[in-house]
């Protein structure tokens, strides 16, 4: 790398207080790891370059959300032909969704996923609907087992997951392993479908079999519009709240804590990815303001990055999940 390399994107933030998208261009300097930015409207600089640690090389593509002093910004752009050139890569996205019948070993699955390199950009847990199934299995309409399959998709909640990589489709779909379960124990012994699956249907997750196909089925969950998609899980009763706070997401804990909470007994009954605005952990915390020394630092923490909210619901005897989570400082 030459002395003074520096890439730029053209990066957009969400004003929640103007309710509109706010435009900068973002430089990054690799030598050094700092940052600066310019808002393009207004032509000036909104952030003198600065040392920004928690930013690195690998999380600069265009389609990537990063976070800069707990602001999140989307990167919609490369700013200029070299940027392109250099660090345009063959990122892809394709859902990643986990059936019924693997719902105990999500910890698993994500733990797998994230050991292949692969990110998680957005999780939701869901329960579909007849019509949301059959728009899902469009495909399969006049195959003979096409009911079978909208009752099975329908039987309880799946997760669906956005995951990104270097060739995240055909990744997925190796990790995956052969539809049918049994094929799948004789021809790939060590795949996601032989270790989890139970035959042709219940074959524990599904994935996209082109970038095309990936697109499409991402926008059936996770809708571009900024529409709902299929309803979350949540069951709001008899529950708490637990969050994987972005330190630990970012770290690649997800599936370990994840799998301790169900080794434990507790069932997870919903699951959804967020990126919260500094303005919602505030009042998210309210109630540990003046009474906590770290306040600040919790709610910094919090909007530093994606956390991932989960609905945990009482094993039987009852045991109380705070003293299974332990004191808050480690």
């Amino acid at each position: 790398q030459s002395q003074d390399d520096r890439f730029a994107f053209t990066a957009e933030w969400y004003d929640p207080n103007a309710s509109l998208f706010r435009r900068y261009e973002l430089l990054y300097y690799p030598k050094d790891g700092s940052v600066e930015m310019y808002d393009v409207k207004n032509h000036r600089t909104f952030l003198k370059r600065t040392k920004y640690e928690s930013l690195h090389l690998e999380d600069l593509f265009v389609g990537n959300k990063i976070t800069v002093f707990s602001r999140h910004l989307s990167l919609v752009d490369y700013g200029d032909q070299y940027t392109a050139r250099k660090l345009g890569s063959r990122k892809e996205r394709t859902l990643a969704l986990i059936k019924p019948d693997a719902m105990p070993k999500i910890g698993e699955l994500i733990d797998i996923i994230i050991n292949a390199g692969l990110t998680i950009t957005k999780a939701k847990m869901m329960v579909l609907s007849r019509k949301e199934a059959a728009d899902f299995y469009v495909d399969h309409q006049s195959k003979p087992f096409y009911n079978e399959l909208l009752q099975f998709i329908t039987s309880g909640p799946i997760v669906a997951m956005e995951i990104l990589g270097d060739d995240a489709v055909c990744k997925w779909k190796t990790l995956l392993g052969p539809a049918n379960s049994a094929v799948a124990q004789t021809d790939a012994p060590d795949s996601i479908r032989a270790n989890f699956g139970h035959d042709g249907l219940r074959n524990a997750a599904h994935g996209p079999d082109s970038v095309a196909s990936a697109a499409q089925e991402l926008e059936l969950f996770f809708p571009s519009s900024g529409g709902r998609g299929p309803v979350n899980s949540a069951k709001f009763t008899n529950c708490t709240c637990c969050i994987i706070k972005p330190h630990a997401v970012n770290e690649g804990l997800t599936g370990k804590i994840i799998k301790a909470i169900i080794n434990e007994g507790f069932q997870i009954s919903a699951l959804q990815m967020f990126n919260m605005e500094r303005a919602n952990v505030e009042e998210f915390y309210e109630i540990y303001k003046g009474v906590v020394t770290e306040y600040v630092e919790m709610v910094t923490e919090l909007c530093s990055g994606p956390c991932i909210a989960m609905e945990v619901i009482q094993p039987e005897p009852p045991k109380v999940f705070r003293d299974f989570c332990g004191p808050s400082d480690p």
